[in-house]
């Protein structure tokens, strides 16, 4: 799709379509659907930004909340490499001596009056967050110097960062900070929980590998370890792959045990649940 933004073509993105389903937490999804509730005419949605490891589920939780509204989803997964174009606008080369000019999923959620999903934004350096200031409070607009254009933001846009609770990110500068709230923390799931995330992911797996591993991951959580249910879900599809490799029957438990050493590591074989 091409719209005009101030008499310059832009070529939108395509929305994400992810066949995934938010169980559990519900306390989470009604912060962040809180958030982007507008009140009044004088009244503009929240930025908030979800917080947890790497693994709980942050980008599931914003993508279904998104759905519950109805809207397009567009993520933008950032990095320690992302310019301020690449979150705006980027031109391309097309024939002699034309450009064109591509949105980001950003631009395309703000024109769109989608959502935007910034994964992992505390990957991102100062300069780019820069960038989106503008955007992320009451202006909500952004400015792209390459096609020398002001876009401003759709009333239907609504914007989530997600974050990872890690050492490998930057800090956020104290403008950026301040536009970005609530800050919703999310943590690992209760045992129904984890087990319900596990079954819904993986509706063909034996049950005993979903316990199995819904106890070893509990036992990590209990133990502040890292793991989380995404290790969780490569742990019983690598499981249920090695004991049905025809010709290569693997007895449940040795496979439970080869699948968490050859996903986490040795160190994971200490919060294997007792026999």
């Amino acid at each position: 799709m091409v719209v005009e933004v101030e008499g310059v073509p832009i070529h939108l993105a395509h929305p994400d379509e992810i066949p995934i389903r938010w169980v559990g937490q519900e306390e989470a999804m009604r912060q962040l659907l809180a958030a982007w509730l507008v009140l009044d005419e004088h009244d503009l949605p929240m930025n908030p930004r979800l917080i947890g490891k790497p693994g709980v589920g942050k980008t599931t939780l914003a993508y279904a909340a998104a759905k519950r509204l109805g809207r397009e989803v567009y993520i933008l997964q950032a990095t320690v490499d992302t310019r301020p174009e690449d979150l705006i606008i980027t031109p391309v080369i097309e024939g002699e001596g034309r450009l064109r000019y591509v949105a980001s999923p950003l631009v395309t959620a703000m024109l769109r009056g989608g959502v935007c999903i910034l994964d992992e934004g505390n990957r991102m350096s100062e300069k780019s967050w820069a960038s989106l200031a503008p955007l992320l409070d009451n202006r909500r607009y952004v400015e792209s110097i390459v096609a020398g254009i002001k876009i401003k933001a759709h009333p239907g846009f609504r914007f989530v960062a997600t974050m990872n609770d890690d050492a490998s990110t930057f800090d956020l500068p104290e403008y950026i900070h301040s536009r970005l709230q609530p800050q919703i923390l999310i943590d690992f799931p209760e045992r129904d929980e984890e087990y319900a995330i596990l079954k819904e992911n993986l509706p063909f797996a034996d049950e005993q590998v979903l316990e199995y591993v819904t106890d070893f991951l509990q036992l990590a959580h209990a133990a502040d370890e890292s793991y989380t249910v995404r290790d969780g879900i490569n742990i019983c599809r690598y499981t249920m792959k090695l004991m049905q490799l025809p010709g290569h029957h693997m007895p449940l438990k040795e496979a439970l045990r080869l699948a968490i050493v050859e996903t986490l590591g040795e160190e994971a074989l200490r919060y294997v649940p007792p026999s």
